[in-house]
């Protein structure tokens, strides 16, 4: 008999990459997010055994094997999908770069260059991690932080307000880079400061960190 497969421990959803708002039809507001720290959690969290849905933005790489992709475009786009695979999920990781504002209205058609300045008026996007904190119950889940300075008071306020049991704050130069260096803080403990390492390497840190927390639910 061939043997038995191992079955999934838990169900995670990653929020991964970056968001594009549009201004018109081909012009729009993003980030120079990777998601390569999105792609690195989701491969740890499939080779532990866990059923993973990678909810990503756009972005240049391969998709992880073993793992449920849904490509999306937008801010709106990823929460609905993140909501949808949240229903049946055991924790998230919302680990994607997601754009803080999106213009009012959208131009149908390419605007044409003015002379002079240009006004746009933005409104804020939902936030993702926040709006599912809200509706956790038995979840875990883990929050992301891109801080430039004062970086551990954010997240510290970041953590609360998402409702989340942890969070993993995270610089500038973390973009695109093949490694990283992180702090990561538990609710109710102290911050861990971890040696700078591959995402990989991280990646796996933060699935070992959510395994702990599933386990003490």
């Amino acid at each position: 008999m061939p043997p038995r497969r191992r079955q999934p421990r838990y169900h995670i959803v990653i929020t991964s990459g970056p968001t594009r708002e549009f201004l018109d039809s081909v012009r729009f507001i993003s980030n120079p997010s990777s998601g390569k720290m999105g792609d690195a959690l989701a491969r740890a969290a499939v080779a532990r055994g866990h059923q993973v849905t990678l909810v990503r933005g756009p972005v240049c790489l391969k998709d992880p094997p073993g793992a449920t992709v849904v490509r999306v475009t937008t801010g709106a786009e990823m929460l609905a999908a993140a909501k949808a695979a949240y229903a049946n999920a055991d924790a998230a990781i919302f680990a994607a770069a997601v754009c803080d504002y999106r213009p009012q209205k959208k131009a149908t058609r390419k605007l044409p260059k003015q002379q002079g300045r240009s006004v746009i008026e933005l409104r804020p996007t939902p936030d993702i991690a926040a709006t599912l904190g809200r509706i956790k119950k038995h979840r875990i889940n883990i929050a992301f932080a891109l801080e430039d300075h004062d970086g551990r008071r954010k997240a510290e306020a970041k953590l609360q307000n998402k409702r989340a049991d942890a969070i993993v704050l995270n610089g500038p130069d973390n973009l695109h880079a093949g490694d990283a260096r992180v702090e990561f803080l538990r609710s109710g403990a102290d911050w861990q400061i971890w040696p700078s390492g591959s995402k990989r390497r991280i990646a796996g840190r933060i699935i070992a960190q959510l395994e702990a927390m599933l386990a003490d639910a």
